[in-house]
């Protein structure tokens, strides 16, 4: 049997990039898996890759009533939910002096208030055995010039993911950060530019970019059982960039 074989998962930004790769293994190991974003046209064409065992949703995670919505799909047509990825979010470039507050709520706004809520709004649907993964970065643990708004983020999520696996404690649900360094993504060639994610790839110890099929089987690790005795903890993807 598959590791996830009759699970349902959520997955938010899971049109694309990292949300997209574990979307895939999800479904190839067995889950029902739930897309969320804001796009249409991307959320369209991953259904066509992903086939019959996957929905799609449409909305922010800044929008509570979009994520009402989300949940109440889930609830009428699965009963529950075993599987979070709390995956969407974005970032940009802003060097100390040139911080706006425009780009600081963005920011902030999509990361951090969106993932908060995209928790705990889920938190009734799910049960003993439930996994929530949140998407951190290895910008959490380094400093990254220009980046900093972005990188404090990703460094509230790490906090929040030891928090609440002390507030989970005792309902059967594990809490863990999965931290990608640089991925192939959309947002990585926007952010980044071709001559940027050349940079970033050949700054890792492995010398190359992830691609998000990597970053997929460690969130199908982490929603599995497989991963039973692990809650509160990180799981750098990185190719090495944080760690030495």
């Amino acid at each position: 049997m598959s590791r996830l074989e009759g699970k349902t998962a959520v997955i938010t930004g899971g049109a694309s990039g990292i949300g997209l790769g574990a979307a895939k293994r999800f479904v190839e190991e067995g889950a029902f898996v739930y897309i969320f974003g804001r796009r249409q046209a991307a959320l369209d064409a991953a259904l066509k890759e992903l086939g019959p065992n996957a929905r799609a949703v449409r909305g922010s995670v800044t929008d509570l009533a979009d994520l009402d919505r989300l949940y109440e799909a889930v609830k009428a047509e699965r009963g529950g939910l075993d599987i979070l990825l709390a995956n969407a979010g974005t970032g940009s470039f802003a060097p100390l002096g040139e911080i706006t507050v425009e780009h600081y709520d963005q920011i902030f706004d999509l990361n951090v208030k969106g993932l908060v809520f995209t928790v705990q709004k889920a938190l009734p649907l799910m049960g003993q055995g439930g996994s929530i993964i949140l998407t951190g970065s290895s910008t959490g643990v380094m400093g990254t010039p220009a980046f900093s708004i972005y990188s404090a983020t990703k460094a509230a999520v790490r906090n929040l993911a030891r928090s609440w696996a002390l507030d989970l404690r005792g309902t059967g649900v594990r809490v863990n950060v999965m931290s990608p360094g640089p991925i192939t993504t959309e947002l990585a060639q926007e952010v980044l530019g071709d001559e940027g994610v050349a940079a970033m790839g050949a700054s890792t110890v492995l010398g190359r970019m992830g691609d998000p099929a990597e970053t997929g089987a460690v969130a199908a690790f982490l929603a599995s059982s497989d991963s039973s005795f692990m809650t509160g903890g990180e799981v750098f993807v990185d190719g090495g960039l944080a760690q030495v």
